[in-house]
């Protein structure tokens, strides 16, 4: 198939995410519930010729299932930047895709909402583990912590 694109470095460093991962999760409190502790896994996938990462995502909190998200990442080609659309059990649909860099390890995203905006950090941490924070602000400067967790892979 002559003339499809191929994935390039941002495309592979996204591809250090396939796989299976499990790990401890704190929620912080908010008008969606009291927050607490909880476990999180994600199983994410390499599709469409490796132009984008997919995944399926699971919180469990005292032993079931809360809060189920699907996530895909892609590059644009045009600015290089990750963007990364994401779906979940409360329903609504993204506005559009989070967008953001690498730096090094260190992949972060913003989105912005009419409530605010999101920044969203997944740091990798060697090849078997990583860190993710997820933030929301009303004005864009002041970042409040709403959940972080650190996975380790497992498949």
């Amino acid at each position: 198939m002559d003339g499809l694109p191929t994935p390039g470095e941002h495309h592979l460093r996204l591809h250090r995410l396939a796989g299976t991962w499990e790990g401890p999760e704190s929620i912080s409190p908010s008008p969606f519930g009291p927050g607490g502790p909880a476990s999180g896994r994600t199983v994410f996938s390499i599709a469409a010729g490796g132009l984008f990462v997919v995944g399926d995502y699971e919180e469990r909190k005292e032993g079931r299932v809360v809060f189920r998200g699907h996530s895909v990442f892609g590059v644009d080609p045009g600015s290089g930047e990750t963007c990364w659309y994401w779906f979940d059990s409360m329903g609504a649909p993204p506005p559009g895709p989070s967008r953001g860099r690498w730096d090094g390890d260190r992949l972060v995203l913003r989105s912005r909402f009419p409530q605010g905006e999101g920044r969203y950090t997944y740091e990798l941490l060697g090849s078997d583990a990583y860190r993710f924070v997820l933030e929301t602000s009303r004005d864009g400067s002041t970042f409040h912590t709403a959940m972080t967790g650190e996975y380790r892979r497992v498949g």
